[in-house]
């Protein structure tokens, strides 16, 4: 409590602080609700983020990049809703962050009143606002200069570099894991030919790099808590030049799977084709016409790498000890990978109706 207070007094936020609690269950980065009473008596609340440093090894660079492209899409953006853009609380010697004794880099946002966000959609609307949220997000952001934004994780979407990263892992065997998973290590083997995809289709001149936002889970944007309408996306640490169908792909990798993202019963796990076609629309239509035919016909292999980049990603990090996702009991990444595993079988037994459902809407 007392390092959260000292953090927090060193952006330039006027009152008296009333409460700090852990927020949210994010994967990556330790996230603090702060609750303060301003010099007129109202509460006013924060949310205070320290950015993982063995993740994101270049924070000056990250926040560089959210402090640029949220400055973008205010001048762009023609919605009045004052919640529609994360606001940034500068620090008080002017930057928007805080560098620690520990050399952790911390920032504080605005908290989004009267807003919420879902693990997972519980309805067809809901997850529609969310394809909304993201495509709308690309589309106020295509004219902005992607060269001037820093790599915040290098390779991040590189599947073909995830896969021999796989390999090594597999290889080294550090904790002597590899034996008892070797079904799995088979089926990411045995994929081995799709992971080059993308990438051959961006030198074809078929896909290009735009700003993405490279973690679209439907977590990640916030929803009006009466109307449930989309009103701001938020998260913005990976922001960097990437394809706009890996956008696409990470939400309905998460958001249209019937299962939760660590389910032990695979026979709950499937790809849900109303979610797929919902968040299909909302995204395109979101994104106002911006993506080409190509592009659009390109979103199942979206789908499908990031369902099994994820895995992989997963499944190397199980191999080598769970040090990059958090976990909450021994084996959820092993958990977490089947799942993912599970679901790209079952996006190959209907990848027929997902090319035929995007078809509808290629230009």
């Amino acid at each position: 409590m007392e390092k959260k207070l000292e953090i927090f007094s060193y952006f330039d936020v006027p009152g008296t602080v009333k409460t700090i609690a852990p927020h949210g269950n994010g994967h990556i980065n330790n996230t603090f609700l702060i609750e303060t009473v301003n010099l007129c008596g109202k509460e006013v609340r924060y949310i205070l983020q320290a950015v993982n440093k063995n993740v994101f090894t270049d924070a000056v660079g990250l926040m560089n990049n959210i402090e640029k492209v949220t400055a973008f899409l205010k001048k762009v953006s023609a919605d009045s809703d004052p919640r529609g853009i994360m606001r940034l609380v500068p620090a008080k010697n002017g930057l928007y962050y805080h560098i620690d004794e520990e050399n952790t880099c911390w920032r504080v946002y605005d908290y989004i009143e009267n807003a919420v966000s879902i693990e997972l959609p519980e309805s067809l609307d809901e997850f529609y606002e969310c394809g909304f949220a993201f495509g709308n997000f690309q589309k106020l952001l295509n004219d902005f200069p992607v060269e001037e934004l820093t790599e915040t994780i290098v390779n991040f979407h590189n599947t073909p570099w995830r896969y021999e990263n796989f390999r090594k892992a597999v290889e080294e065997d550090l904790c002597g894991r590899a034996a008892s998973v070797k079904a799995e290590i088979d089926f990411v083997n045995s994929e081995k030919d799709f992971y080059s995809v993308l990438f051959d289709n961006q030198k074809a001149g078929k896909l290009p790099f735009r700003v993405t936002h490279n973690d679209t889970k439907p977590n990640n944007v916030m929803l009006d808590a009466a109307t449930k309408k989309a009103i701001c996306v938020i998260d913005l640490d990976t922001i960097m030049p990437g394809f706009s169908v890996n956008d696409f792909g990470d939400a309905i990798r998460f958001g249209a799977n019937t299962a939760a993202e660590d389910e032990k019963d695979l026979s709950k796990v499937s790809l849900s084709l109303e979610l797929f076609e919902a968040y299909a629309k909302g995204f395109l239509e979101g994104t106002g016409g911006l993506l080409s035919a190509d592009e659009v016909m390109l979103m199942p292999e979206g789908a499908k790498m990031m369902t099994i980049e994820c895995g992989m990603r997963f499944l190397t990090d199980y191999l080598q000890g769970d040090v990059y996702f958090k976990t909450h009991y021994e084996g959820q990444n092993l958990d977490r990978c089947r799942t993912q595993f599970e679901l790209v079988r079952d996006m190959n037994r209907k990848w027929a109706q997902m090319k035929e459902i995007v078809s509808r809407y290629a230009k």
